[in-house]
């Protein structure tokens, strides 16, 4: 089975791996230099799109922000999944927050904008704070603005006009801002025959707008509703593969923050703490195979390496500790890879990231001090 995957960064290297002992080849297209690669060894395999899409079987995507142009013509082979519909949604902040009306599902309140009339209006619907994020384009934090106090407004649409008028198409959505107790995440897969599976809810930790850390939890209660609301998004879009739903915990109540039709970082702890990870499930939903148990077998936390490559040797050396590198060159900020930490039970997995605490730059991982509190 050959597998074409739109985009050729982490989350195309993890399908590889994961789709090697299926027998599953995995190629790559790289939107940004328009040329087909490995995706572990980031070699040109070649630069033709539509001789990539004739040797493809199924086409799949790692991220949501693919030029229009590039989905038109994946979708016109009729191998294209989930659905260019479903991708869109999770590109533009429009789409999505209608896909979730549409879906009955619980979101905070919003407000479209694209001119300082639609903000003053949004202001008077949604209220004061508010969230305000680009349409298209932002991800990690970026694209964001917040509105504490109306005084701030001009200062605030000065930025948002900006970022308006840079790109086509642009506009801001301002969400009410909700005073959560927690974030979560819920990732699940669907096969075309309407099987669904998902996996235990992910307790989520960001730093500056980034996933930090990432812990499975049991919460039957949180379980069911993110359950009930993961159905009622697939089965709309008729969705084929893994998607991934981020609510805020409001008192034990949830509300969808965002979607992202795709395998997903919260989700990356699956590798050790699933009976079947996250990357396998997608292959299998799009490759039209039964999908794996999605079963916790073991506690687990993953922790995202931002901004460095190398790790002591002693974490390396740790019992229960799993290191996922990317193959990226080093950045500020950017996503190197990832550490696994499991064990037999929450307390096992508080102690070995104690030990951590020892090992690791606490700068580069706040999150850690949050997690062993």
């Amino acid at each position: 089975m050959q597998v074409l995957v739109l985009g050729a960064g982490q989350l195309a290297r993890m399908m590889s791996l994961a789709g090697a002992p299926l027998n599953i080849q995995i190629s790559a297209y790289d939107v940004g230099s328009k040329t087909v690669v490995h995706p572990l060894t980031q070699m040109t395999t070649g630069d033709d799109l539509e001789s990539a899409i004739r040797q493809a079987d199924v086409i799949t995507a790692e991220f949501e922000h693919i030029p229009l142009d590039i989905l038109a013509i994946c979708e016109k082979s009729g191998k294209f999944l989930p659905s260019s519909e479903a991708i869109k949604a999770g590109g533009d902040r429009r789409i999505e927050k209608k896909l979730l009306d549409d879906a009955g599902v619980k979101n905070a309140r919003y407000s479209v904008i694209q001119s300082y009339q639609d903000f003053q209006t949004a202001i008077e619907h949604v209220g004061v704070p508010m969230v305000l994020k680009s349409a298209l384009g932002g991800y990690d934090g970026k694209g964001q603005w917040r509105l504490t106090e109306v005084g701030q407004a001009d200062a605030v649409w000065a930025e948002m006009a900006e970022c308006i008028a840079a790109t086509e198409h642009q506009a801001i959505v301002a969400e009410q801002f909700v005073a959560f107790d927690r974030e979560v995440s819920l990732v699940g897969a669907r096969s075309a025959d309407g099987t669904v599976a998902v996996y235990p809810l992910a307790e989520n930790v960001h730093t500056n707008g980034v996933l930090s850390l990432s812990t499975a939890i049991t919460d039957q209660a949180l379980q069911e509703q993110a359950k009930q609301m993961f159905i009622a998004v697939a089965e709309l879009l008729g969705y084929v593969g893994v998607l991934a739903l981020e609510f805020f915990d409001v008192n034990g109540s949830l509300l969808v923050n965002e979607i992202a039709p795709r395998v997903h970082n919260s989700g990356h702890w699956t590798q050790q703490g699933a009976e079947t990870c996250q990357f396998e499930n997608h292959l299998r939903a799009i490759c039209a195979m039964p999908l794996g148990s999605t079963r916790l077998i073991r506690e687990t936390t993953m922790i995202n390496i931002l901004g460095e490559d190398t790790l002591p040797q002693a974490v390396v050396a740790m019992e229960g500790v799993h290191v996922h590198w990317y193959g990226k060159g080093k950045r500020p900020g950017r996503k190197m890879g990832h550490i696994n930490v499991c064990g037999e039970n929450t307390d096992s997995v508080q102690s070995k990231l104690r030990d951590l605490m020892q090992w690791l730059d606490q700068a580069a991982y706040p999150a850690l001090n949050s997690a062993t509190r």
